[in-house]
C-alpha cells in the first residue's frame, strides 16, 4: 500500500476511534477491526498486494481462526483502549497501541502491520517490543530478520525514500473504492476458474457425444451378425471340428467366408452372435436417446456459463456452482436431476426429458412446480411441506427455470403452482390448473 494512503488512514483511526470494539481474522490474511463507534476496518495483509478498505455490509466469516495468534488477537486487543496509532519509524507500517486491564495489572499491547511488499505482516508486541504472537513466523534460515515468539523484533533497515505524498480529500470513499476493485477483481477471478471447470466438463461430453457411434453402423453389424448367426446355424452338420472357417453362399446366392472360434463348437458360437447381434439392435435403438441426453447436457452446461458470466457476486457464482464436497462425488452421480439450495429450499432442475420426468414422478404433492409459459422449459421443483413458499424462493426458482431453458436475455413469463395441481399426460408432457405467473428477467 501507498505510504500517503498509510498516513491518511492513520489519521482516520486517530479521529474517529478511541476503542476497539472487536477484532477476528475472517481469511487466511485478513483480520476485521470495529472500532467503539461501528467503525469497521479490514486488513488484507496478503504478500506483495496489501490493502486495506472498508466494506458496506458485513463481511461473511468463512472459517473460524483458532491459532494461538488469533487467540492472543482477541485477548488483547477486544475491548482495548486505544492508546495511541502512528505511522511507526516514519516508514509503512501501523502501529495501534492499546492498553486493556487484566486481574493483576493494565496491559500495554502493540498491534503492528507491516506493509512491506514480500516481509508483509501483523505482529502482536508488548510494551518491550518483544514479540508475543505473529501471522507470520520467520525463523533465521529465512531472513536476517527473526520473527519469533519471545524474541524482541529488530527494526526494518530504513531505506532512504522519499516517499510519494498526494493530498486526500475522502479517505473514507478511497476505502470503500479500493473493496469494490477488490471484490471486482476477485469475481472476474472466481468467475474464470468455475468457468475453467465447467469447460471441462462440457470438452469431455463432447468427446464422448463424437465417439458415439453411428445409428446406421451398429444397425448394419447387428444385421451381418445376425445372418452370419443364421448361416452357420444351417451349415452345422457340414462343420468340423476346429474348423478355422465356413465358405458357404448367403441368402442373395453370393459366396461367403464366415470365420469360426475356434475354442467353442458351432452351435455355440451361433448363440454368441445372436446375443451380440441383438445387444447391437438394442444399442442402435437406444442410441438416439443416449445422444438426446448428452446434447441437453452439454446445452445444460454452456446456459451454465452464460449465468456465471452474468453473475453479480462471489455469493451467486457460489449458488449456481458450488464446491464439491469430498464425499458428494457419489452422491451427485446417483441424481437424475441438477440441485440449487437457497435460503434453505432445495430446488431441482431437470436438464432433459428424462430428467423432467424423473422430477415429475418422484416429487410430492405439496413441492412447487415451474415452467415456461407456453413453451417447452425444463421443469423445477422446489422442495415444500408447507402451503407456502418465500417469495424470495419462488423468484430464484422461476429464474433458474428461465435461465436453463432458453439461450436469450429477456424478460419471461413463468408458471408456478404446487405439484398436486400438475397432472402427467405423457413423459414430461403436463396441463396444470389453478396456477399462478411470475415474470423474471434474465
Amino acid at each position: 500500500m501507498k505510504y500517503y494512503l498509510l498516513k491518511e488512514i492513520v489519521a482516520y483511526i486517530n479521529d474517529n476511534a478511541q476503542k476497539i470494539k472487536f477484532i477476528k481474522r475472517i481469511e487466511n490474511n485478513t483480520i476485521i477491526i470495529e472500532f467503539n463507534n461501528k467503525n469497521s476496518l479490514y486488513f488484507d495483509m496478503t504478500k506483495g498486494k496489501s490493502l486495506i478498505y472498508k466494506k458496506r455490509d458485513e463481511a461473511k466469516v468463512k472459517k473460524d481462526f483458532n491459532a494461538p495468534f488469533d487467540v492472543l488477537l482477541q485477548k488483547r486487543f477486544i475491548n482495548a483502549n486505544i492508546e495511541n496509532v502512528e505511522l511507526y519509524n516514519d516508514d509503512k507500517i501501523i502501529n495501534i497501541k492499546v492498553s486493556s486491564s487484566s486481574s493483576y495489572k493494565k496491559l500495554i499491547t502493540i498491534l503492528q502491520l507491516e506493509f512491506t511488499g514480500k516481509h508483509t505482516n501483523i505482529i502482536i508486541l508488548d510494551e518491550n517490543r518483544v514479540i508475543l504472537e505473529a501471522l507470520r513466523h520467520i525463523d533465521e534460515f529465512s531472513s536476517s530478520r527473526v520473527v519469533k515468539v519471545g524474541v524482541k523484533l529488530d527494526e526494518i533497515p530504513k531505506i532512504d525514500i522519499n516517499f510519494k505524498i498526494e493530498d486526500i480529500d475522502d479517505i473514507e470513499k478511497i476505502l470503500y473504492e479500493t473493496y469494490d476493485e477488490l471484490e471486482k477483481k476477485n469475481l472476474e477471478n472466481y468467475i474464470n476458474q468455475k468457468i475453467s471447470s465447467v469447460n471441462k466438463k462440457l470438452k469431455k461430453l463432447e468427446n464422448i457425444l463424437k465417439a458415439l457411434p453411428k445409428k446406421e453402423a451398429l444397425e448394419k453389424e447387428s444385421k451381418e451378425l445376425y445372418e452370419d448367426a443364421n448361416l452357420i446355424l444351417n451349415n452345422l452338420h457340414n462343420i468340423k471340428p476346429y474348423q478355422k472357417s465356413l465358405k458357404t453362399y448367403n441368402y442373395l446366392g453370393e459366396e461367403v467366408e464366415i470365420a469360426l472360434s475356434e475354442q467353442t463348437a458351432a452351435s455355440k458360437y451361433s448363440n454368441e452372435l445372436f446375443k451380440k447381434a441383438k445387444k447391437l439392435k438394442h444399442k442402435a435403438i437406444n442410441i438416439d436417446i443416449e445422444k438426446g441426453n448428452i446434447e441437453e447436457k452439454i446445452d445444460f452446461l454452456k446456459r451454465m456459463i452464460v449465468s456465471l458470466q452474468k453473475a453479480n457476486s462471489i455469493d451467486e457464482i457460489e449458488f449456481l456452482y458450488p464446491k464439491k464436497e469430498k464425499n458428494q462425488t457419489k452422491t451427485k452421480k446417483s441424481q437424475n436431476y441438477e440441485s440449487f439450495f437457497f435460503d434453505g429450499y432445495k430446488i431441482m432442475l431437470g436438464t432433459s426429458e428424462r430428467e423432467n420426468i424423473y422430477l415429475l414422478q418422484n416429487s410430492k404433492a405439496s413441492d412447487f412446480w415451474f415452467h415456461l409459459k407456453d413453451r417447452p422449459s425444463s421443469h423445477v421443483i422446489v422442495q415444500n411441506s408447507k402451503k407456502t413458499i418465500p417469495q424470495a424462493v419462488i423468484e430464484k426458482a422461476a429464474t433458474i427455470c428461465a435461465q436453463f431453458s432458453t439461450d436469450f436475455s429477456g424478460t419471461y413469463e413463468v408458471d408456478y403452482t404446487q405439484r398436486r395441481n400438475v397432472k402427467i399426460q405423457n413423459g414430461a408432457n403436463v396441463l396444470y390448473n389453478p396456477y399462478t405467473t411470475i415474470v423474471v428477467k434474465i
